[in-house]
């Protein structure tokens, strides 16, 4: 943690304490402000009690956001920013004191980094619950997205998060489709690391808007678009691969004569395999709905052929172009059961030894466990 002694340090300024810092944030000289909110941004940068002690500072900041000084202005919102940080009273209170209004300006502005700035306190502002209403209703999220297609590197990132944060109050979707977020969804997903945490949000977010056709018919319209979301189902973390799996099953419930052929062919199926078996536990059942769906009849009523996850697969592959791609299911299948016939043989080893076990010891054991609980 950062020293907050009063004494200079050298070559630099001396620290000001809490109560110089208030005192010089509501002065009139706003060279005086900027440092006091250049301190504010020091002190609160990793302390909570100093977002507690300054939070009688959150109205002058405010009013310093309507200053004509571009330094004035960022030196505020970077001030703002780090006192709302893991503090849901000041979010609450930021927002109440009229700083949305003036953050929202700062979304449209030709300055990168204040658009920047302004992305970041979105993203913090909407980590609150009581706050997401709000935010929503001083049109936020179509700036959001225009955000999201031509801002900075770091805007990006921070306006695919926010929105993510924004979505999660259900009424905020259909606020987001007219501003067709998708193919910038899709830009930043297909340039990001898989295993990222944008990433993760980007699935996340299509998951979300694909209950809508229009955001269907945008993300197999775009050029890669599908292949994105297999890529992270093949290599994301595990919630990405989750997300990333629900968008496709989502597409082909929706219309599964319409997107069963476009995922296809784009080589979901050993990913898809491998999620059955090391996917979360929802992972593995919406890869399982999904597998179902996407062969070519997706729901047999033949007692010949039992509905088991090696016919589905088998029945799929078959209609597959391409010796590599059916090769690669099958061997991801092979191996497959090698792992189901591995965990089955430990399970019965486990329970054979538990019935070779004295009866004492199985009294003792099963009492210890009621104990423990």
């Amino acid at each position: 943690m950062e020293s907050r002694s009063n004494s200079s340090s050298p070559g630099g300024p001396a620290h000001l304490s809490v109560q110089q810092t208030l005192d010089l944030v509501q002065s009139n000289d706003t060279d005086a402000k900027i440092r006091a909110a250049q301190e504010i941004r020091r002190l609160t940068k990793t302390s909570q009690l100093c977002r507690r002690q300054l939070s009688a500072a959150i109205p002058p900041l405010v009013s310093m956001l309507r200053a004509d000084s571009l330094d004035c202005k960022e030196s505020a919102l970077l001030a703002l920013l780090n006192l709302a940080v893991k503090d849901e009273k000041n979010k609450i209170s930021i927002a109440a004191a009229g700083a949305l209004d003036l953050i929202t300006q700062f979304l449209q502005t030709d300055s990168g980094s204040l658009q920047e700035y302004a992305t970041t306190s979105i993203l913090t502002l909407s980590a609150s619950s009581a706050n997401k209403p709000t935010i929503s209703a001083y049109g936020v999220i179509p700036l959001l997205v225009k955000v999201l297609g031509h801002g900075t590197p770091q805007a990006k990132v921070d306006a695919v998060m926010a929105l993510y944060n924004l979505l999660t109050h259900s009424d905020n979707i259909h606020l987001t489709l007219p501003a067709n977020p998708v193919p910038s969804i899709l830009n930043l997903l297909k340039s990001c690391r898989k295993s990222s945490r944008t990433a993760e949000k980007c699935t996340a977010l299509l998951e979300s808007l694909l209950v809508s056709d229009q955001a269907r018919d945008a993300l197999v319209s775009e050029e890669g678009g599908v292949l994105a979301v297999v890529e992270v189902l093949e290599g994301g973390s595990l919630r990405s691969r989750e997300h990333a799996v629900g968008a496709l099953l989502i597409m082909c419930e929706s219309d599964r004569r319409k997107y069963r052929e476009p995922i296809l062919r784009e080589g979901v199926i050993p990913g898809l395999l491998e999620l059955t078996v090391q996917g979360t536990p929802k992972a593995q059942s919406k890869a399982k709905a999904l597998l179902q769906l996407l062969r070519e009849s997706p729901y047999p009523r033949s007692e010949v052929q039992p509905d088991t996850l090696e016919n589905i697969v088998c029945n799929i592959i078959s209609q597959i172009d391409g010796d590599d791609q059916s090769g690669k299911a099958k061997k991801m299948l092979a191996e497959m059961v090698q792992v189901s016939m591995e965990q089955s043989l430990r399970h019965l080893q486990k329970r054979a030894l538990i019935c070779t076990t004295p009866a004492d010891l199985q009294i003792a054991s099963c009492a210890s466990e009621v104990s423990s609980k």
